[in-house]
């Protein structure tokens, strides 16, 4: 059976860009289980599944509905054991837990700062409308004034990824040997300003790039089915 799999995009409809979606796409090839996206624009959400979520990825299998990315996770791996682990047993699913902490406090942040212009820049009027005045809102001040602060706090990001870093000194994957749950946490979070943005986050030399390019190549380069927002910047713009 294939599952309908809600992922959000902007104008153009082939670009999913939300962190949470990619998390998914990645989860789902993991699985090896057969998709069907339906394109999703901010202002579409409210009548996803009858309003199931105020956000998106949401999936729906068979009968079953299921909202939120971690809870979708969790799902498959609950739904489908026969098929490979996203979590390899309690402890995954513990290190997944910390990993989306860590992920949405240190990663999503900055990549918000970096890229909330060109998001904005992705939409049609009608959404492009919302999503400046709801940032702007969330924010407090204008788009252009919270990215004008990225070349500032880039630095801090880089060091900021030191503990993943020093991690992927000793193995390929945050997973291990080979990629769970966990690592598709922040590779989407690195997904979506990859997409979205030509900022450069990570300098090619960085080991958290060069796992990021290994993520890219994951399931026959399911990553790179969408191109970057710049080729010629570097980090993970290799088609």
């Amino acid at each position: 059976m294939t599952i309908l799999f809600y992922e959000l995009v902007g104008r153009d409809t082939s670009r999913p860009f939300s962190p949470h979606c990619w998390k998914i796409a990645m989860a789902l090839a993991h699985k090896g289980l057969d998709r069907s996206s339906l394109p999703t624009r901010f202002l579409d959400v409210p009548r996803v599944e009858g309003g199931i979520s105020k956000t998106v990825p949401v999936i729906r299998d068979g009968d079953r509905v299921v909202a939120d990315s971690f809870a979708i996770g969790l799902y498959l791996d609950e739904a489908y054991p026969e098929r490979p682990t996203l979590f390899a047993g309690d402890g995954g699913k513990a290190m997944a837990r910390f990993i989306e902490r860590w992920s949405q406090l240190t990663v999503h942040p900055y990549v918000t700062t970096a890229a909330l212009l060109d998001i904005h820049a992705m939409q049609d009027d009608e959404n492009a409308a919302y999503f400046r005045s709801s940032r702007e809102q969330r924010f407090g001040k204008p788009l252009e004034a919270v990215t004008a602060a990225r070349d500032a706090g880039l630095a801090s990001f880089r060091a900021a990824l030191e503990p993943l870093r020093s991690m992927l000194g000793y193995q390929p994957f945050i997973g291990g040997a080979s990629p769970l749950y966990a690592d598709y946490i922040v590779f989407g979070a690195l997904q979506w300003a990859r997409i979205t943005s030509p900022y450069r986050l990570l300098d090619d030399s960085d080991i958290v790039a060069q796992w990021f390019e290994r993520c890219l190549d994951l399931y026959d380069g399911l990553g790179r089915t969408v191109e970057a927002a710049a080729a010629a910047q570097g980090f993970g713009n290799r088609q």
